[in-house]
Parts: C-alpha cells; sequence; structure tokens
C-alpha cells in the first residue's frame, strides 16, 4: 500500500489538497470519486510529475477545429476518470499545434497548483472566449465538467459547421470572380492598347462604346499604380475607421441593411445568441450571468451588444425575460414569443435548443440558395461585360474590313 498525494474540488467549487492510502492509483481514485469530489491532480507520493511543467515554443494561430478536437479529448479522459492535471499535461505533451501545446502547458501548471481550471483559461482569451470559461466553470461548480465540456464541443462544433458551409459556399464564387477579374484586367490593360494603336494608324472613328473602353483602358495603364495605392489606402483606412466604436456602429447598421445578405448576418447573430445561451443555462449557468457573457461575446456587433446590455439590466431590475428581449425591437416577434412561452412552461432552455435549430435551418437555406443563384449570375454578368469588350473591338475591325473591301 502506497501513499497518494491528491488535489480534489467539490460541488462548492473548493479545491482541497492532501494525501491518503490505497493499494493503488485505481483505488485512490475509487474512494475519491466515491465521496463526489472532483480530481484535479492525482499521483503517488514518490512519483516525481511528468510533463505538468513542461512549456512548448513556437508560435501560429489555433483555429477553431483544434479546440472542437481539443474540448472532445478533454472530456473523454476525465469522463473515463483521467484526472484532469494528467489529462492537459497529455494534451499539453501530444498537441499538433506548438501554440496551443504552449497555453496547455501554462494551464497545465496553473492548475496543478491548486488554481481553478476556468481561472486558468480565462487567462488566455485569445484561445479560450468568455463562452468557454463561464461553461467550465459552471461545470467545476456542479461537478460536471466532463459533461459540460462534451457540451462547449457540441456547441463549437455547430459553430464551425455554419462557419464552413458560408466559406464552401462562397469559395467557387470568389474564385471564379477573382479569375474573371483577372482576366478583365489583361484585356483592358494589354489587349485593348494594342487595338487602340492599330485604330489610331488607321485614324478610324470609333463607335461610342469603343471610345469609352479605349478611354477607361488608357486611364487604368497610366495610373494603375495610383489607384493600386488608393486602394491599399481605403483598406486600411477603413479598418481603422471600423476599429473605433461609432465606425463599429456604423458597419453593423450597413451589414444589416444590405439586401438579401443583411437577413443572412441577422440571421446568424441570432442563431449564434441562441444557442451560446441555450448551452449555458443548460450547463447550470444562471439566465443573468448568461446574458452577461452573451454581451461580452458580441463584441464584434455592438447592435446586438448594446441590446443584450438592455436585456441584462432589464431582467436584473425584475422584468421577465422575454419582455426584456421584447423591449429592445431587435429580436423577430417568434423569438420573444416562444420565450415567453418556455418561461411560463418552465422549458426556456428546450425552447431556446428550437429556436436554435430553425435558424440553423434558415441558414442552411439561405446558403443553398446564394449558391444555386450567385453563380449564373456571375457567369453571366463577367461573360457580358467580356462580351461588349469584344465586340466593341470587333466593331472597328469590321469597318476597316469594309474599308478594304471598297
Amino acid at each position: 500500500m502506497g501513499r497518494y498525494i491528491y488535489t480534489v474540488q467539490d460541488a462548492q467549487g473548493t479545491v482541497t489538497t492532501g494525501a491518503m492510502a490505497a493499494d493503488d492509483e485505481d483505488q485512490a481514485a475509487q474512494q475519491l470519486q466515491s465521496k463526489n469530489l472532483f480530481i484535479l491532480s492525482l499521483q503517488s507520493e514518490d512519483a516525481k510529475p511528468k510533463g505538468i511543467l513542461r512549456m512548448k515554443g513556437g508560435g501560429g494561430s489555433i483555429s477553431g477545429r483544434e479546440l472542437v478536437f481539443f474540448g472532445e479529448q478533454i472530456s473523454t479522459l476525465i469522463g473515463g476518470g483521467i484526472p484532469l492535471v494528467r489529462a492537459l499535461s497529455l494534451l499539453s505533451e501530444h498537441a499538433d499545434n506548438k501554440a496551443l501545446g504552449a497555453v496547455l502547458g501554462t494551464i497545465t501548471k496553473e492548475v496543478s497548483a491548486g488554481g481553478a481550471l476556468h481561472k486558468a483559461l480565462e487567462k488566455h482569451p485569445k484561445v479560450f472566449d468568455e463562452i468557454w470559461v463561464s461553461l467550465v466553470q459552471a461545470g467545476e461548480v456542479s461537478g460536471q465538467l466532463p459533461a459540460v465540456l462534451r457540451q462547449i464541443t457540441a456547441y463549437s462544433e455547430a459553430q464551425e459547421g455554419i462557419k464552413s458551409k458560408i466559406i464552401t459556399a462562397i469559395a467557387y464564387p470568389a474564385v471564379l470572380a477573382f479569375m474573371s477579374v483577372g482576366v478583365l484586367a489583361y484585356f483592358i490593360m494589354y489587349i485593348v492598347p494594342v487595338f487602340a494603336d492599330i485604330f489610331r494608324d488607321f485614324n478610324l472613328k470609333l463607335p461610342f462604346i469603343t471610345q469609352i473602353i479605349v478611354n477607361f483602358s488608357s486611364f487604368v495603364s497610366h495610373y494603375i499604380v495610383f489607384m493600386v495605392v488608393i486602394a491599399i489606402g481605403a483598406v486600411f483606412a477603413f479598418r481603422a475607421y471600423i476599429a473605433t466604436p461609432p465606425g463599429r456602429l456604423t458597419w453593423n447598421h450597413v451589414q444589416f441593411s444590405i439586401p438579401f445578405v443583411g437577413d443572412l448576418i441577422r440571421s446568424m447573430q441570432i442563431e449564434r445568441m441562441l444557442t451560446t445561451m441555450a448551452t449555458l443555462i443548460r450547463s447550470g449557468v444562471s439566465i443573468l450571468n448568461a446574458v452577461s457573457v452573451l454581451e461580452g461575446s458580441f463584441k464584434k456587433n455592438l447592435i446586438f451588444q448594446g441590446a443584450l446590455k438592455k436585456v441584462k439590466n432589464d431582467i436584473a431590475s425584475g422584468r421577465s425575460i422575454s419582455e426584456s428581449f421584447k423591449k429592445t425591437g431587435i429580436f423577430p416577434p417568434m423569438v420573444t414569443e416562444m420565450m415567453w412561452m418556455g418561461e411560463e412552461s418552465g422549458k426556456l432552455p428546450d425552447i431556446i435548443v428550437v429556436l436554435s435549430k430553425y435558424y440553423q435551418e434558415q441558414i442552411d437555406q439561405f446558403i443553398r440558395r446564394f449558391s444555386s443563384i450567385i453563380d449564373p449570375i456571375l457567369v453571366v454578368g463577367i461573360g457580358g461585360i467580356i462580351g461588349v469588350i469584344v465586340m466593341s473591338i470587333f466593331m472597328p475591325i469590321f469597318q476597316l474590313s469594309q474599308i478594304g473591301a471598297k
């Protein structure tokens, strides 16, 4: 029989470190779990910690897909009885992404020293946002961290799935548009000037459309560098403007007012809000804290952030959830009415899940319609422009052939 050093957390979130006797590590873990304690770390008194303080260097970004994979792995490990510190250490050591490995190494060190996991995650806001921190905190307090981590993974996977669908939907049109612009630029800068010189040598009176294209070609050829500099400057100026609160708010309003696309952006924001809220509430986060987390997560959309701030204040002052959302004026009646039904029936999380699935279907339908409409529009539009340029060049050539025939 040996002695084992443990760090555990009870249902109230209190972290305790101590020692116990057991035949082996599995028996020690079973004794602690039988007392409804969540194991943060467990190791033999004679054993040296392995890998806990290991830090990986290197840079690189951490993608949403990598966080989804991390969530799946850690929920499986600790759900299977692996102590939290050991699970974090294993994932840190075997992370393919060096940046993620370094972050997990730091988190492992903090948790092994007795810190709460959500506090360790909170120190890396660029990797783990407020939603991650709040859900993990709820899981630690309730003692249901593995189940909550699975919910986080499902939530993150759903959000990544929506992003992937949108990227897939716009990938082909974007490539087609890029290639078409390249072809047009080649025509304007290289083909048209050659024919313009020929027409000038023959002193031809050019048709109106041909003259416009020739003049445009001449302008682009002479001022292309200036135009590129202006375009780059405009991009930087735009990014600097939307980095300010007034600029960001103005841009959010513009996004919502774009025909066809504005509805998609609004639906995506509502779906994200509903899915996040449902995940938070079902994980044990109070409705007031859930709305507060949502407010912090909408930093890129000040319209929704302002609305959620009003909702939070109204709920804190005693107003009902549905009435608070309705008062903002930016949520569709179906959302506020179904929230009211959820409050009355005591099934608000279930109702919010139904609403989020509805908006997910709306987004899927929009993406399918977008793909079926935008491709032929691009093909016909770009083909028409190229056709006009070609015809404008052939019209003077036809005049030359008539002169030669005489």
